[in-house]
């Protein structure tokens, strides 16, 4: 174990990399419940939806510990699952096995990109005010799904959408929201995770108490605690209807979004960490980037939505993680949940918006680097951060922040901003556009 990660080499131990492995699996164990609470939505049964994220959480995790040894955990993308839920299948009308033929051929694109080197053209490409934007933006879309969830946020033909009145439901997610919110600040290991846990605590007395049925508050059904794992969306991708023109775009989205999530990830965890080769760059980049790469591929063949690098793993970093040891540990953690729909899917949907609103949180810190003084990079960069959460559309946000920024660029007189490889990009969001339903 010492020869193979290195320990020695990386200023760390076995034990050390166990208390990072555990640290990290409590800030992004979450999943295992926010994820198929979100799927669920779009019409995929639970307890499979479960099966999967864990399945994806373990193999993938596995493989960025042993073959990338890096201790950066993988896991199905926050926003991403957003996007194949409220986006694609509830709001494009595709059908689920075609959402998750799109997972599929999303992964294989990112996979051959990563492995020919292409996506350092496609990342050179694409700006930097862009990029935090569209993180921002898809953490704003996130917070807006949370409040939805919790009927706090509901719509009204007067004046499109409103808070709502007080009632139990909101009574039991503000309380905790708040609760969650404390453990956050005090930086409390697995905040998240013991927030949707209380939440779900309170959920059934306060219904109770306030005499609300099941359709208002959502509480407690317990039908056990242990199950077989649920293999039923196993290879229920339609792997041919998802290769058809109306679907480009969500394949388009599927990558581009991983993309900016996984590098973005890579890089700011090694800076953090100072977890850089001879060149300045972060540790075993291509092999992480396939394994994120494979962690979609996998996805969509299980039944998740994609599969991406986590930036909770650097919990782990912080608490002396360095090498792969700390993935491999974290995604051992993962496996025992894979039997434990019963009891999970005891959580209601009200349990998890608290954790949706504060990824939110998480997601847009990015804005304070977008230079908001230079305009022709400042619009471009809001059109990508609003539209996302108005339009309800990662791929609106994106196309229409790539489209303006090109246009805005060559208008101001800065034409040598406007690479090729920009121009190809651009080519590909108005075709986007073109056979968008």
């Amino acid at each position: 174990m010492e020869k193979f990660f290195e320990l020695k080499k990386n200023g760390t131990s076995v034990s050390t990399e166990v208390i990072a492995g555990i640290s990290s699996f409590l800030a992004t164990s979450y999943i295992i419940v926010v994820n198929p609470s979100v799927l669920s939505q779009a019409g995929l049964p639970f307890p499979a939806v479960l099966t999967a994220t864990v399945l994806v959480c373990f193999f993938s995790s596995l493989m960025m510990g042993f073959y990338a040894k890096n201790p950066i955990l993988v896991a199905p993308g926050m926003g991403l699952n957003a996007f194949f839920t409220y986006s694609v299948v509830i709001g494009m009308d595709i059908r689920y096995e075609v959402a998750l033929g799109a997972v599929f051929w999303s992964g294989i694109v990112f996979f051959l990109l990563s492995v020919f080197n292409i996506r350092t053209y496609i990342i050179q490409a694409i700006p930097r005010p862009l990029r935090y934007a569209v993180s921002a933006g898809i953490g704003l879309f996130i917070t807006l799904i949370g409040f939805s969830n919790a009927k706090f946020v509901v719509s009204d033909p007067a004046t499109i959408i409103s808070g709502n009145t007080l009632d139990a439901a909101l009574v039991t997610f503000i309380i905790g929201l708040l609760v969650t919110a404390v453990m956050v600040a005090k930086n409390v290991k697995g905040a998240i995770l013991f927030g949707i846990l209380f939440t779900t605590l309170i959920s059934y007395p306060l219904g109770r108490w306030w005499g609300i049925t099941d359709d208002v508050t959502p509480l407690i059904h317990f039908n056990g605690i242990f199950a077989a794992p649920d293999f039923s969306l196993f290879f229920k991708l339609d792997l041919i209807n998802s290769l058809t023109l109306a679907v480009v775009p969500v394949v388009f989205a599927f990558v581009f979004t991983d993309m900016f999530d996984s590098l973005s990830t890579f890089v700011g965890i090694a800076e953090a960490a100072n977890l850089l080769d001879e060149n300045g760059e972060p540790k075993n980049i291509k092999r992480s980037l396939l394994t994120d790469a494979f962690a979609t591929t996998f996805a969509g063949l299980a039944g998740s939505s994609p599969g991406t690098a986590y930036v909770e793993s650097a919990v782990g970093v912080e608490a002396g993680g360095r090498t792969g040891l700390t993935a491999v540990v974290a995604s051992l953690l993962f496996l025992p949940f894979v039997f434990l729909s019963p009891l999970l899917s005891a959580v209601p949907a009200i349990a998890t918006a608290p954790a949706l609103v504060l990824v939110g949180v998480f997601m847009i810190r990015p804005v304070v680097k977008i230079n908001w003084a230079s305009l022709d990079e400042a619009i471009p960069a809001f059109l990508a951060l609003v539209l996302i959460p108005f339009t309800h559309s990662i791929t609106h946000g994106i196309i229409w922040g790539f489209l303006s920024w090109t246009v805005l660029k060559f208008c101001v007189g800065k034409r040598k901003e406007i690479t090729p490889s920009l121009l190809i990009i651009d080519l590909f969001v108005i075709l986007a556009l073109i056979v968008e339903k």
